[in-house]
């Protein structure tokens, strides 16, 4: 990824390629997750749906720190030189996909952090008047709910996108040459986080409303996907047999089954037919979504490891 990130040998893989372990994949599914957790927040706060003491925005943003910071760590295990994090900080490169991720994330943690000024336990508030004094005033202004929902759906957007982005601006690996990992990236961490709050929301509406918008998250991951394929497909030889490694290759299984199946397809015919009232809600079918989004990873960055120009061009 850069020269902060360890290269692991794989005696199963061409000697000149590098493979990363199981860091990268958990830190891009948790980085996305919480992006799709920051834009549903966000949207609810911005669409006053905070008057509901029993609204998800409420819940998200403490999970997200948590979530957020256990892919941090987990980035942080995958760095060779960790004692030179700093230096990211330090400066900007417009150029670097890193360097954007970094101040992104800089960003995130006090918009997160603002979110949960909306609502501030009881117990929190004895124990922190001043929290709760600041938490009264942000209530009492109108434009501060919607000015901090929007602000998380921006930073969500950017955070979901730079997942995808950090991978297409490796340009040796042809698999990852593609401009739309950044919005397949993207959807498909909405996609998880509508699951997950389909399956922790304690209010039945937005439950609901997930789950429909969950339906629609699953259709464009589909049509991305399949857009991805296409113009891996319509490249050149070396994207071409890159495209092969997840249709036909030794990812095929994964990808098709992992991915399609059982992460895609089976819980959006689930979960359309509970909208409908069909059939009953239940947690498989979010339960699959959320697998989905991290097994998509895990077969893109180790499928993308394998594809090399020299070796899938055939020289």
């Amino acid at each position: 990824m850069t020269e902060l990130t360890t290269t692991r040998s794989n005696p199963m893989v061409d000697p000149i390629l590098h493979v990363w372990g199981w860091e990268i994949p958990v830190y891009l599914f948790l980085g996305g997750l919480v992006a799709g957790m920051m834009l549903i927040s966000g949207y609810f706060l911005f669409s006053g749906r905070w008057r509901n003491a029993r609204s998800a925005c409420y819940v998200l943003p403490g999970m997200s720190l948590v979530l957020l910071s256990a892919g941090m760590l987990a980035l942080f295990l995958d760095l060779e030189h960790k004692a030179f994090v700093w230096r990211l900080y330090t400066t900007f490169e417009p150029g670097s996909p890193m360097s954007w991720g970094a101040w992104i994330l800089v960003l995130v943690y006090p918009a997160l952090a603002a979110n949960l000024l909306m609502h501030v336990p009881a117990p929190l508030r004895r124990r922190a008047p001043a929290l709760g004094e600041l938490s009264d005033r942000l209530v009492e202004r109108p434009a501060a709910p919607r000015s901090i929902g929007a602000t998380n759906m921006i930073l969500g957007g950017l955070l979901g996108v730079y997942t995808g982005v950090l991978l297409s601006a490796l340009g040796a690996r042809p698999l990852w040459n593609s401009a739309l990992l950044g919005p397949l990236f993207l959807v498909s961490g909405l996609s998880a986080a509508a699951a997950f709050v389909h399956l922790t929301a304690r209010d039945a509406a937005e439950r609901e409303l997930l789950a429909k918008a969950d339906n629609g998250f699953l259709i464009a991951e589909l049509v991305f996907l399949a857009l991805f394929l296409i113009g891996l497909l319509t490249a050149s030889g070396a994207h071409a047999r890159a495209a092969d490694l997840l249709l036909t290759g030794p990812f095929g299984a994964l990808f098709w089954v992992g991915v399609v199946g059982l992460g895609i397809v089976v819980p959006l015919v689930v979960q359309l037919l509970a909208v409908e009232h069909k059939v009953a809600h239940t947690p498989v079918a979010p339960l699959l979504v959320i697998s989905g989004g991290l097994v998509l990873r895990f077969v893109i960055v180790q499928a993308g490891q394998v594809s090399h120009w020299l070796r899938l061009a055939g020289l």
